[in-house]
């Protein structure tokens, strides 16, 4: 058993929580609302008052806040509680220069450092059905293996040095995003030419141009029925990180920058607690 802290109960770090206790660890949750850590304690889980309180006698502590300024703000509070030995795996999806400063942050307090960022929304967080990308030191792996496996299907190492799990993050993102994107306008068009916008969804089906992603997304759509697996904010989020490594890494940023743009007008009309298939009703 494995003494495990989740800063952060919202839709994906509550689905992680779960998947840990489910799977048996010693789990103790945080979340600055309350409310959203409190349900928790159903499945076993202790509910803290406070990050230090929360990761002491942690030996491994997951964040899962929603950008690098919140989690940097919670662990500036936390990591001088916690114990010399535990290690920090930081899942939030940061961007490359967030994930960097977070590491020098941990190097700061000598705790060791694992950049693990997610593939996977609500459900499959709640299943222990994530694809985690981790990178971080070799000697730390096993360590961290037991909590990396409960949240995951499956763990690919992409490197030793913080930074490398995001880097395919934001590339994995970077498809994700695309492929909403433009399934919402596809979905718009036919139904703005006067076509049942089903139409489009069983034209592609099971052929070399056919997505689950697509039909999922694609469904929930035509229905309305945004309720929140990934939210259209952070959708904004990640595809301004997303722009933000193309220009670094010298590639052109103009497909992303227009997608960012259609997030953007989305979360300005009120939609950026709705799930980001929600993007639909920007094209029509």
């Amino acid at each position: 058993m494995t003494k495990v802290t989740v800063l952060g109960t919202g839709l994906m770090g509550s689905g992680m929580a779960r998947s840990l206790a489910r799977a048996g660890e010693q789990v103790t949750v945080w979340n600055r609302s309350p409310d959203k850590a409190l349900p928790l304690a159903d499945v076993g889980a202790s509910v803290a008052e406070d990050p230090a309180t929360a990761v002491s006698g942690a030996e491994v502590v997951l964040t899962m806040l929603f950008d690098a300024d919140a989690v940097e703000q919670v662990m500036t509070e936390a990591l001088p509680a916690m114990h010399e030995q535990a290690v920090w795996i930081q899942s939030a999806t940061v961007g490359l220069d967030g994930t960097a400063r977070l590491a020098r942050l941990a190097d700061r307090h000598e705790i060791g450092f694992i950049d693990a960022p997610v593939l996977g929304t609500r459900q499959p967080a709640e299943q222990g059905k994530l694809i985690v990308l981790a990178a971080g030191p070799t000697e730390l792996r096993v360590r961290v293996a037991p909590v990396l496996d409960a949240i995951g299907a499956r763990t690919v190492w992409v490197g030793e040095h913080p930074g490398h799990g995001h880097r395919l993050k934001l590339a994995a993102n970077s498809w994700v995003l695309s492929v909403t994107g433009a399934t919402a306008q596809s979905i718009a068009l036919t139904r703005q030419l006067g076509l049942d916008p089903a139409l489009f969804l069983e034209a592609i089906s099971g052929g070399p141009l056919d997505c689950e992603y697509a039909q999922l997304k694609g469904k929930t759509m035509i229905v309305g029925d945004f309720a929140p697996a990934f939210t259209l904010g952070g959708a904004v989020k990640d595809s301004a990180l997303i722009v933000q490594a193309l220009q670094a890494a010298g590639c052109d940023d103009r497909l992303m920058t227009a997608l960012n743009a259609q997030f953007e007008d989305g979360a300005q009309a009120g939609l950026g607690g709705d799930d980001m298939a929600a993007v639909i009703r920007v094209f029509s």
